[in-house]
């Protein structure tokens, strides 16, 4: 029996519920993964209590209505700080907010309450979610332990999403997504909209943005402009997120060759790539690996994504489907097999050329690389004469 389109959100809300209340009864350190082939939603506890989710579609605009609700006057883009890559950027920027005294921890608490609610309002639309574990260390967070949400806290939450989720239900918008823009056509005639919502139709406001703008709900948002949907007046669009200003993460790599001297090289949250040059993805936590194909790539006409944890840069190799992937057998979190097969049953990546980096080039690990849909070997560290000549052979510039 197929659910209908009504029940799928309640099916998707409910197995979170499970899933949530298993974790939180056992006191359980990591990060609870539900994805599918376009979208990846990461869920971080610490010692059973809910402290962020990411993913979707515009994190940084969640970020920033989370901020103009709880804590408006927390100027955090004058800052470029340098954060670690183990732990969500906005907990790092909260943590460091609450140390330097700009904002309190109830803030705090708020803003990651907001931003869970939108995260669960927002899976319960997703379709053929599939879920995973990743454990990890604890209290890596530095933050105050009332910040996370404990149990009946995370009830409290996912109850009001599932309440939002069941209005926009019975208002007939299940088939929309409130990360949509609405946007004048541009063969309509705008005169019966009132010059003061005009603004909100330009391409810079999805419908969560203007419910915070006009301090209502998005339902009332969305039933509000849909009778301008139907009659072509507006059009509802799907627009990238905003820029996340320049967050530098910065790893030193010490380098034989130059008398053991660090070298400093900087990774930004946000990459942007040329699109007429071919795009290599590099999958590997070594930042001296990546440094190394850098070095031999960019010279070469290539441009270079460095993912060194599969799972939460799922999303990166969604958003920019690079031409070729290389991935390193060997992973601390996980198998590289399996993040082969997994990316191979994802249909964006079902014909991208994947490259296995590995130091065991035997018969079994071969024949089982080509079970899972590897595309080729080659030996890690790679001579640049080798990885040349193979990405040459799978992408054609």
């Amino acid at each position: 029996m197929i659910a209908s389109r009504a029940e799928l959100p309640q099916m998707i809300l409910t197995r979170l519920t499970e899933e949530l209340d298993k974790l939180s009864k056992h006191n359980t350190n990591g990060i609870l993964i539900f994805y599918n082939h376009t979208v990846l939603w990461n869920l971080h506890f610490n010692d059973g209590k809910l402290i962020y989710a990411t993913g979707g579609m515009h994190p940084v605009r969640r970020w920033n209505r989370a901020l103009k609700q709880h804590c408006p006057n927390w100027d955090w883009n004058v800052e470029s700080p340098e954060l670690s890559e183990n732990q969500p950027w906005e907990c790092q920027l909260l943590a460091q907010g609450i140390s330097r005294k700009q904002l309190s921890a109830i803030q705090a608490k708020l803003v990651i309450r907001t931003i869970v609610q939108e995260c669960f309002f927002e899976l319960g639309n997703s379709k053929d979610l599939k879920n995973d574990w990743k454990p990890t260390q604890k209290d890596i967070f530095h933050l105050p332990q009332l910040i996370a949400l404990s149990s009946w806290e995370i009830l409290s939450v996912l109850t009001k999403a599932t309440n939002t989720q069941k209005k926009w239900q019975a208002a007939g918008l299940d088939h929309l997504s409130p990360c949509l823009a609405p946007i004048l056509s541009p063969t309509a005639n705008p005169q019966f909209i009132p010059d003061s919502e005009k603004k909100y139709f330009n391409s810079n406001f999805t419908l969560w943005d203007m419910a915070i703008e006009q301090e209502k709900s998005v339902t009332e948002v969305a039933v509000s402009i849909m009778p301008w949907v139907d009659k072509g007046v507006l059009e509802l669009q799907k627009i990238p997120d905003l820029p996340l200003p320049t967050i530098k993460q910065v790893v030193a790599v010490t380098n034989s060759q130059s008398e053991n001297k660090p070298i400093t090289f900087v990774q930004e949250s946000a990459p942007k790539f040329v699109e007429k040059q071919p795009l290599i993805a590099c999958i590997d936590d070594s930042p001296v690996l990546a440094y190394t194909l850098r070095k031999i790539l960019i010279p070469a006409g290539y441009q270079m994504l460095s993912i060194p944890e599969p799972m939460r840069g799922f999303s990166q190799l969604i958003e920019y489907k690079p031409d070729l992937i290389l991935l390193d057998l060997l992973l601390p979190n996980a198998d590289g097999y399996s993040v082969c097969k997994f990316l191979r049953d994802t249909p964006t990546f079902r014909n991208t050329p994947i490259i296995f980096l590995t130091e065991r080039n035997n018969p079994v690990d071969r024949a089982h690389a080509m079970l899972v849909g590897a595309t080729e070997f080659l030996g890690k560290p790679p001579q640049p004469e080798d990885l040349l000549q193979i990405v040459h052979k799978y992408i054609r510039q």
